[in-house]
């Protein structure tokens, strides 16, 4: 037995290599190994030398292949993690702007190091004492920050909008579809018989509603889209439609979803209305501020999302417009008690005895078992700026976009889309007497150009309807260090490549 013992344990120069991050020792063995990741992402960025490294996918990933096969004992943490910095799309980079992918704040960073190094789980207290007061203190002050009553609301961080709109979705299920069936949806499964449910979201809100209709057994052809006007809000006039028609078909409304920042424009629906809706008609209302909810951090676009606090549930998503690491989402329900169908026991995480002795548990909120303690990063940046600070941060983006929008709307070869709502506008390059689909493949390849020459990454979307002349580009800005000069550089990138792609075809 000794033996084995002795053969478990590495000797020489591999001890270092199996130290634990915890512990009173922790620090002093991550001390250098952090000096190592912090040198190495320096000297990977710089090898890199812009947004994106340049070359195909092909190169790149041989240039992985290669080093991850090189790599080895002490050497591969450094070599691995700068192998990771050059081939990063780094959103820091002002020419990095195609999605809704922050340059995270290194304060957020650093929090979620001490995160990493202590590994709490948030599916029993005894895995997260301090964690799972964190994260009841931070949601319900993000409730309040809603508008919710914090006394009377309920949420869990998530990994981002994807898992909170299917939980609103599944809470709408059980909730309407329960009360109308007269019996629990969770445990007996979505019926054959009866009117059958129906989910109305705008024509351009997140895909992840339609995967949520399939998971939750109402198919995706349960979700009614609903027509949107230029800015890609819905229209108001249209879901009212949408909802007599379906009551007419004897179907049974479960849910509105409301979007608060469309992905591609920023465009808000109009929620107060969507709110008197789904009262008159029994639905459940579910606002996707996934990326809209940053708004809320600002007194010039509060105002944007008023109405949201009406909502039985809502997401939000702190990883786009709140500068934190992936993932920080949060849902929110305005209601603690239609939270019921979510709640589980399991014995040997939350039982019920260590619960009436005080013991919490944030299992029954989730629909995970093993969960970061995600919230941790949240609470120490909202701390550390305040909602005024971060406010300061959505403003500057939000006053980049304007100008960006105003240099597409100045220069005779873009031509814009709408003004921007929050941080992101659309537009294209228009080459001279280009018929639709001619200008679609010239904007689709000059982005394609971009990327293959580690020049710009820039965002492509196509804006609803059919038939060509759809396609456009997109820029969505949440780098509140970039300047407007930067951000002008790049759109004279993006008509730089537009005229190569015309020479070259």
């Amino acid at each position: 037995m000794a033996a084995l013992l002795r053969s478990a344990v590495p000797s020489g120069g591999q001890v270092q290599n199996t130290a634990l991050s915890g512990g009173t020792g922790g620090p002093g063995a991550l001390e250098p190994l952090l000096q190592a990741v912090l040198e190495a992402l320096a000297k990977g960025a710089v090898r890199r030398g812009g947004p994106v490294p340049s070359g195909t996918p092909e190169e790149l990933a041989a240039e992985v292949a290669r080093v991850f096969a090189e790599a080895d004992g002490g050497d591969a943490l450094h070599r691995l993690t700068e192998l990771l910095a050059y081939g990063s799309a780094d959103p820091a980079d002002p020419s990095c702007a195609a999605h809704l992918h922050c340059p995270p704040l290194a304060v957020a960073v650093a929090a979620d190091l001490a995160v990493a190094a202590l590994n709490p789980s948030q599916d029993s207290w005894d895995q997260a004492p301090a964690a799972t007061a964190v994260e009841t203190l931070l949601l319900q002050e993000l409730a309040r920050l809603v508008g919710y009553d914090p006394a009377e609301a309920a949420g869990v961080l998530t990994s981002g909008g994807t898992e909170s709109n299917l939980m609103g979705l599944m809470l709408a299920r059980d909730r309407v579809l329960g009360r109308a069936a007269g019996r629990q949806i969770e445990m007996s499964g979505v019926a054959g018989n009866g009117p059958r449910p129906r989910i109305f979201a705008s024509a351009a809100a997140h895909f992840s509603v339609q995967r949520s209709a399939a998971l939750l057994g109402l198919g995706e052809d349960a979700v009614v889209p609903v027509p949107v006007d230029h800015e890609l809000r819905m229209k108001p006039e249209a879901l009212a439609s949408a909802l007599r028609d379906c009551v007419a078909r004897g179907e049974l409304p479960v849910a509105i979803v409301a979007t608060a920042g469309t992905t591609d424009t920023g465009a808000v629906d109009p929620l107060r209305t969507c709110a008197a809706l789904a009262a008159e008609y029994g639905a459940w209302l579910h606002v996707d501020a996934a990326y809209g909810g940053g708004a809320l951090l600002s007194d010039e676009l509060a105002p944007l999302v008023d109405g949201i606090a009406l909502a039985d549930s809502v997401s939000l998503d702190w990883h786009k417009l709140g500068w934190q690491p992936v993932a920080a989402g949060i849902f929110l329900v305005r209601k603690a008690e239609t939270y019921a169908s979510l709640a589980r026991r399991a014995v040997y995480l939350n039982p019920q005895d260590d619960e009436e002795a005080g013991y919490p548990s944030l299992l029954g909120l989730s629909l995970r078992t093993t969960r970061r303690a995600d919230a941790f990063k949240i609470a120490v940046t909202l701390r550390t700026l305040g909602r005024d600070g971060l406010g300061r941060l959505v403003d500057a983006c939000h006053a980049l976009a304007r100008g960006g929008a105003e240099a597409v709307r100045a220069h005779p070869r873009l031509e814009l889309h709408a003004d921007p709502v929050l941080t992101a506008f659309v537009f294209r390059y228009v080459p001279e007497g280009a018929d639709p689909a001619h200008t679609d493949r010239v904007n689709a390849a000059l982005r394609r150009r971009l990327l293959r020459e580690g020049r710009a990454v820039v965002g492509r979307t196509e804006l609803p309807g059919e038939g060509p002349g759809r396609v456009r580009l997109k820029l969505t800005l949440l780098n509140p260090h970039t300047t407007s000069a930067e951000v002008e550089r790049l759109l004279h990138t993006v008509v730089a490549a537009g005229q190569a792609e015309e020479e070259t075809r």
